[in-house]
């Protein structure tokens, strides 16, 4: 049982890669953005915000953890840990700004607004830094979860490779032990009767010659001497 607990880091490792690189998009996009006119007010590089640490610096170096922890560890539920861990980050990414204004204590925790000239451009900056990129995000850990859950062949056949043998009972002192077979006990059981049926057709002839005579060294000089008393 306790083997089926192990998976291979294979089963994680692009699932794990792709929610690295996302976390890493997530919390380093708002500080390099407008480095490439791709921002959120305040539009200038390496500007900290409290809504900018905590709707996407913290869920996006919690998506990198659990990236990483998923893409290095060989226990399954470990692994579960860290696509549960991004999962969580990822639904933070796209529910974080709506969720803010109706919590008063986080009110001003401002996401602020898309930096961009162009409608577009607006809608492609709101889905980069917080609703695409969450939906992306909890995708993955969905599917890499789907996987982990899954106990394949090969999970079992390494379960088996790794169970220990178990041990023969111990034997009495003196005792001696045979295999049990069941196509040598047929023949031996069929010998036994070929010899027995053998030794019975010897007995029945020999008690046959006894009787007639036949086959005894003097059967043919009594047979003499009862002619010349005949005559």
């Amino acid at each position: 049982m306790t083997r089926m607990l192990q998976v291979p880091r294979s089963r994680g490792a692009v699932s794990g890669l792709l929610l690295v690189l996302l976390g890493l998009w997530g919390a380093l996009i708002p500080l390099v953005g407008p480095y490439f006119h791709y921002a959120y007010t305040p539009d200038s590089a390496w500007a900290l915000t409290a809504g900018r640490v905590w709707l996407e610096i913290v869920p996006g170096a919690a998506t990198f953890l659990g990236g990483v922890i998923l893409l290095a560890s060989a226990s399954r539920p470990l692994a579960m840990f860290g696509a549960e861990l991004a999962a969580v980050a990822g639904a933070w990414f796209a529910l974080g700004t709506l969720i803010i204004p109706l919590w008063p204590a986080a009110r001003t925790l401002d996401p602020g607004s898309p930096a961009g000239t162009t409608t577009a451009l607006r809608q492609l900056e709101h889905l980069g830094f917080y609703t695409g990129l969450g939906v992306v995000i909890v995708f993955v850990a969905a599917l890499a979860l789907g996987r982990l859950t899954v106990v394949g062949i090969r999970d079992a056949r390494l379960a088996e490779r790794g169970a220990p043998v178990a041990e023969p009972e111990p034997v009495a002192a003196g005792t001696t032990t045979r295999p049990i077979s069941t196509t040598g006990t047929t023949a031996q059981g069929t010998t036994t009767t070929a010899d027995a049926t053998t030794a019975d057709a010897t007995t029945a002839d020999t008690t046959t010659g006894r009787a007639t005579g036949t086959g005894r060294p003097g059967s043919l000089h009594t047979f003499g001497r009862w002619l010349v008393a005949r005559r």
